[in-house]
Order: structure tokens, then sequence, then C-alpha cells
């Protein structure tokens, strides 16, 4: 996941013609994007309007950002991501199928929301760091096929994690049932 999602807790004062409210911040090194009532979006480092298309160049290249509503300071980075990600999903080959897409809807208001988010940070993650490892193998051992080890590897790392997405969904299910027991012998 690119640093740009991950700075949606951060905070930035308003530019010197706004009346400056209470908004996110940032550090020195991220840049920060304002979006205008008009949806344009204007990159205060260059001090010009930007595309989505140069938005997601930003993502591609991990360079940090944040999206702040240019009126009310309101962090915006999620939805623009959001934005960008629909663009893709609609143009040319999409990643996710539409099983896949109504099973993560699904999630959303259900209890395993959090645990099936988290689950699938760790997944993406564990699969930039074998993508990375992959680059690194292939560069040092054109000769060998670390592929074979490699694929292994992430494999191991998503079968743990799924055990431990199944454990804690049993410890919350059991915590639930007792919940429950405690209940009725209330009545």
């Amino acid at each position: 996941m690119s640093k740009a999602s991950r700075s949606g807790s951060r905070q930035q004062t308003g530019g010197a013609d706004e009346a400056a409210p209470e908004t996110p911040a940032t550090d020195a090194t991220q840049r920060v994007i304002k979006k205008y009532p008009n949806r344009r979006l204007y990159d205060t480092r260059t001090s010009s309007y930007i595309t989505l298309t140069e938005v997601k160049e930003l993502v591609m290249s991990c360079e940090p950002f944040i999206v702040l509503d240019a009126k009310t300071g309101e962090d915006l980075t999620r939805s623009i991501l959001l934005q960008i990600i629909l663009e893709e999903e609609t143009a040319g080959m999409p990643m996710f199928s539409t099983q896949s897409l109504a099973q993560i809807i699904r999630f959303y208001g259900h209890t395993m929301q959090g645990m099936m988010g988290n689950y699938l940070d760790k997944n993406i993650q564990a699969f930039i760091d074998l993508q990375s490892r992959l680059t690194e193998n292939s560069v040092k051992n054109l000769q060998q096929n670390p592929m074979q080890n490699l694929m292994g590897n992430y494999l191991e790392q998503s079968q743990k994690l799924f055990v431990q997405m199944q454990e804690q969904m049993s410890k919350q299910a059991e915590t639930l049932m007792g919940n429950l027991t405690g209940l009725r012998k209330d009545d």
C-alpha cells in the first residue's frame, strides 16, 4: 500500500488567503493537494492544478501526499484513491471480479469488517514483499529459478494469515456465544 493511503490521520493548515480551519497536519516531505468545490485538484508544491491521472502518478512513484478539502480542511485522500481505483476498474483489465467486489461489500457493517481489512492489508504487503524479493533475486540469479521458492514463501505466509484470521474468528465466536449464554442465565 502506498504512503499516500497511510496519511489519512495527519493534519495541515489552510492557505494564506483562507481562514485556517482545523485541518490535518502533514510532515514537510508530504505533498499537499487541495480539492476545490469545482472538483479541481490543486498541487500546493507546484502551484498548479493537476488531474487524477497525475495523482495516480504520485501513487505509482510512492510519493507521500494528502488530499485536503480546500474549504473545510477535511482529509479526502481515501476518497481520491478510491476514485482512482474506480477508474482503473472500469478501464481495461479489472483487478477485482464482480463476485470479489460483492464479497467485499458484504463485509461492510459485518463484525468481521476490521479483521478482513487487516487480512487484506497484510496479504497485499506480503505480495509486495514477494514481488520485491523476486525482483532482487532475478537480478542476482538469472540462471536459477527463485520463483518457486518465493511463491512457496508467499503461499505459506498467506496461509498463516488465513489461519490467524480463522483463529480470531473462532475466539470472537466463543466470546459471542459466552455472552449469549450469560444473557440466557440472567433471564
